[in-house]
């Protein structure tokens, strides 16, 4: 297969999808194309207030500043002139990036795939959303320079840009529910298992290079946010009371200051990690008993893939999560699922697997097996595979 793909993203900022570098999405995409002998190339925008573009050498990666409207159709005109593949790869159903795809459409003719890895409108209340400004305030959205409509990825906007998805020429996403509501390829979310292998580290030195060496760990490699759930085990470990149990939460949250509010009620079962390159996160990860992933019932929580799952799996880890969304599919028979928003039924959960740990072992290798036929890279170029050839 050749060709060059120019994957669009919407945000490469420190705070956008360069805040886990190598991690994200996008970048799990740019690897699984050049799988296919691909020439691929990442092309998107950084905000002009936030220049820290995404911390990766070994990938290319072109960003353009963002700015807000009027300017911001400068900004679409610099990052058009930088895309050069003769297909354009979306990554999110937003104005900034999925509507300068369709813009390089009407002017080249170029197919355009779009992935939609987050309901955007989620943030905002879904469908409940509504802009409903008197007159003055219409205005003042519009002319004053901080104005909301001046924002290019205002929900207002995104709710119109969904009204566009069928003049992609293809969709994927990662989720049954984005599937359901969007169309599409269902694209799960792979792993580099040759890097996430269990088999290249020793949990013991993993815990001691952490700090973690004296404690039962239960790990959150991610950036906790209400819906991700990070309270209800904390809950529960105020339940089960064991002074050895600890969470570490990696990376933390680069959005607000959610982090420092658990740690005021909760900091004498947190252990606060910073954020590592992906390329140690295997390492990270090594170092954990048990990896949560205690998603609440939330529509943000359905649209998504919490990545921390297939870094659990590829690392043969015991995983304790809810049922809420892909998770049970996921996980299958190995992992230990728990209703959402129940501290109680965690709490039983964490006492169990402890309880159990041989046999919980042996299921976080089921968990690796399964993550390398369903969850890994490889098994992600095999569907953009057939995806391209669709449209060619």
């Amino acid at each position: 297969m050749k060709g060059k793909v120019s994957l669009i993203v919407s945000d490469l900022s420190s705070s956008g999808s360069g805040r886990w570098g190598g991690a994200v999405r996008p970048f799990l995409l740019y690897q699984a194309l050049k799988r296919l002998d691909l020439e691929v190339e990442i092309v998107g925008f950084v905000p002009s207030d936030n220049l820290e573009p995404v911390p990766t050498v070994s990938i290319p990666i072109t960003y353009v500043k963002s700015y807000k409207y009027p300017k911001f159709i400068l900004s679409i005109n610099n990052l058009l002139n930088k895309i050069k593949g003769n297909i354009v790869y979306v990554s999110k159903l937003k104005p900034t990036s999925f509507g300068s795809a369709l813009i390089k459409k009407i002017l080249t003719r170029c197919p355009v795939i779009l992935d939609i890895d987050d309901w955007e409108l989620s943030w905002y209340g879904g469908d409940r959303w509504q802009y409903n400004p008197s007159l003055k305030q219409l205005g003042r959205d519009i002319f004053k320079p901080d104005g909301a409509l001046r924002n290019p990825d205002h929900p207002l906007y995104l709710k119109w840009i969904e009204g566009f998805v069928s003049y992609a020429d293809a969709v994927t996403t990662h989720t049954k529910f984005m599937q359901e509501r969007f169309g599409g390829v269902y694209l799960p979310n792979g792993k580099d298992v040759s890097l996430f292998d269990p088999s290249q580290y020793d949990a013991e030195e993993s815990r001691a290079r952490y700090g973690l060496s004296e404690y039962r760990v239960l790990m959150f490699p991610g950036a906790p946010r209400p819906y991700k759930g990070v309270e209800d085990v904390l809950m529960a470990l105020d339940l089960v009371n064991e002074p050895d149990l600890r969470l570490a939460i990696v990376g933390g949250s680069p959005y607000d200051n959610y982090d420092q509010e658990l740690i005021q009620k909760w900091g004498r079962w947190i252990v606060k990690l910073p954020r590592y390159p992906v390329e140690q996160m295997p390492d990270v990860v090594a170092a954990a008993h048990i990896v949560v992933v205690p998603q609440r019932d939330a529509p943000a929580a359905k649209a998504q893939f919490p990545l921390k799952i297939t870094d659990g799996m590829a690392m043969s880890k015991p995983i304790l999560a809810t049922r809420v969304g892909d998770i049970p599919e996921i996980l299958g028979d190995t992992g230990y699922l728990v209703e959402p928003s129940s501290p109680e039924q965690i709490a039983q959960q964490i006492k169990s697997i402890f309880e159990n740990f041989e046999q919980a072992k042996e299921r976080g290798i089921k968990a690796r097996k399964r993550c390398i036929e369903r969850y890994s890279i490889d098994s992600m170029s095999a569907i953009l595979s057939d995806v391209i050839a669709s449209i060619k």
